[in-house]
């Protein structure tokens, strides 16, 4: 479509025939985020609130089903790196995210990181020096004041604000950990979220994914981002889930995968904004959950 062709579509969106209008915006969604910045400045220029009211609408609209596309192909891709994922999540909030600017807060920490690591370290000093990095000189920590907060679930609001809520917290150690070639895993507890280091030479020794107990000798240890990395065994863990009342599971005990983090992320987006009242944004972020099943 040029230009000409798209002003005067654009100059139809006050017409007061609904059939029109309907039109209209299924042609500027069909054209998708290429129509954005033609759309704020029709907004920009307009003096009506209607009008800028149904632009706010359509923009919304659009960058939402670009996000959820973009979801589609993430899920679909065998690498699924959990900081793409993270962010496609945090893109639904901001549309105008600088990415940029979170992939050198994550560097950063990665970098401070690096610069104490050496091949003699044991698991649990490879741990130490992550906690301190993380929790010590960066200084983050559990956000226990709003903990069902929504901007827990955003990494840019938690690397800004340096609080987030396991997962989340989770999330950036994950991240570095992974990039840093460190065997740390998530671990997708009920009503909670740690880490479990897993010494990769005893996974590689595996036969088969179905030896469960094989693959719990495993893991060395676990670790808890929420408490500052505080590291437990599988003693403590046994002792949470009892108390939780549940029948126990392999998975509680187990890494889970990127995929698994990212639907955990949009859970606990849907619970907060289910909680706030947000029906709105509770059922767009719901059917980004179910794009994944």
């Amino acid at each position: 479509m040029d230009k000409q062709e798209l002003n005067a579509l654009l100059s139809l969106l006050d017409d007061p025939d609904k059939d029109v209008f309907i039109h209209v915006r299924e042609k500027l969604l069909s054209i998708g985020e290429k129509v954005v910045p033609a759309l704020e400045t029709v907004w920009e220029q307009s003096f009506d609130t209607v009008i800028q009211t149904k632009v706010e609408n359509i923009i919304h609209e659009i960058q939402f089903n670009t996000t959820l596309q973009t979801l589609k192909e993430w899920a679909a891709d065998q690498e699924q790196n959990l900081l793409a994922g993270a962010l496609i999540i945090a893109k639904y909030q901001y549309p105008d995210l600088n990415i940029n600017k979170v992939k050198k807060q994550i560097q950063q920490i990665r970098q401070d990181i690096w610069l104490e690591l050496h091949e003699k370290l044991t698991a649990l000093e490879q741990v130490k020096i992550i906690n301190h990095i993380l929790f010590e000189v960066h200084n983050y920590s559990g956000n226990t004041q709003n903990y069902h907060a929504p901007q827990n679930s955003y990494i840019n609001n938690v690397l800004e604000s340096k609080k987030g809520n396991p997962l989340s917290l989770s999330l950036i150690y994950l991240i570095v950990a992974q990039d840093l070639k460190i065997p740390i895993y998530g671990v997708n507890l009920p009503e909670h979220f740690v880490l479990c280091y897993k010494d990769i030479h005893q996974l590689l020794s595996v036969k088969t994914k179905r030896d469960e107990e094989m693959m719990a000798k495993g893991i060395l240890f676990y670790i808890n981002p929420f408490s500052k990395g505080a590291v437990f065994g599988k003693g403590q863990l046994d002792i949470y889930l009892k108390k939780m009342d549940m029948k126990i599971e392999a998975s509680h005990y187990q890494p889970c995968t990127n995929l698994e983090m990212i639907k955990r992320l949009l859970r606990n987006l849907v619970f907060s904004y289910k909680k706030l009242g947000y029906a709105e944004k509770r059922e767009e972020l719901q059917k980004m959950l179910d794009e994944l099943r």
